[in-house]
């Protein structure tokens, strides 16, 4: 059985965890809220701009872009979205269980954030090129993953690409998700709203013009799509690891307080137990 003095270092070290792990949830929820606020106010413009995608890509036009040319998968290239640390629960897990699934000989992977690059560098996956993005992703930080993505596509090293990452839903609640990018068509594997919407879009086949030509309109829009789309993947999987870490750090110090009241009562019927063992004793040195 502990001591007294056992049990009174046992709550100094746990509250001070306590204290720590209740500055770490301060701290992740004032950067969860600017994560959230921007990953949110960009869902609109991601529906429209997937609108678009839809429209230029599936209209009757004599002109295909490099960017659409679907062929047999020989290799894909997987980009992978993950945070620069840990401390956010099952996030990073669940994005890993999920890359795992594609067939480590016929994959190469593309890494965006130190723990992407640590799971590939344990599970000895074929990583072609290693990316950083901070708190509050920049479209450059995106830009350059996706020319790496696109340029690999166009150059035949890669038939598909893919894109795995976190997908905010609320703070409570954030999905792993994989989704095709490459070569550009439907975002098979994503959930999106008004999908009846973009049904219509498809299946519309009525006569579009383009000016000055297809070949410009379509040939400038598809790479700055993929930067985009990469850059609004790259906003939620920010606010879902901010949002993880905040519930974390929030679930880490209830459980501290929660044990410290669980010493405290040990120590007080410890200590009480202890007063009445040397009152018994002296009643009984009296009585002798």
């Amino acid at each position: 059985m502990p001591s007294t003095r056992d049990l009174r270092r046992r709550i100094v070290s746990i509250r001070g965890t306590a204290q720590i792990t209740r500055a770490m949830q301060m701290v992740a929820s004032s950067k969860m809220r600017k994560a959230q606020q921007a990953a949110i106010i960009a869902r609109p413009f991601a529906k429209l701009l997937y609108q678009i995608q839809r429209k230029v890509t599936t209209r009757p036009v004599d002109f295909r872009d490099p960017l659409q040319e679907v062929r047999a998968v020989r290799t894909r290239a997987v980009i992978l979205v993950a945070a620069d640390k840990g401390l956010c629960g099952a996030l990073n897990s669940n994005v890993f269980r999920m890359a795992n699934d594609f067939d480590a000989d016929t994959t190469v992977f593309i890494t965006a954030g130190r723990k992407a690059a640590q799971f590939a560098a344990v599970t000895r996956k074929r990583l072609v090129a290693e990316f950083a993005y901070g708190d509050q992703p920049t479209y450059q930080e995106a830009h350059a993953i996706a020319t790496m993505a696109r340029e690999m596509f166009l150059k035949g090293e890669v038939d598909q690409v893919h894109i795995v990452a976190t997908r905010f839903i609320n703070t409570l609640k954030q999905e792993p998700t994989a989704v095709e990018i490459l070569p550009v068509g439907e975002l098979k594997g994503l959930r999106i709203s008004s999908m009846q919407d973009l049904e219509r879009i498809t299946h519309d086949r009525s006569e579009t013009l383009f000016e000055p030509n297809p070949e410009a309109i379509i040939s400038a829009f598809l790479p700055r799509w993929l930067s985009i789309f990469v850059y609004l993947v790259l906003l939620n999987a920010k606010a879902s690891e901010q949002s993880a870490r905040m519930v974390s750090m929030k679930n880490a110090t209830e459980a501290a307080e929660s044990l410290i009241e669980d010493l405290k009562l040990e120590y007080n019927r410890l200590r009480q137990g202890n007063i009445t063992k040397e009152l018994l004793e002296i009643a009984g040195g009296q009585a002798e």
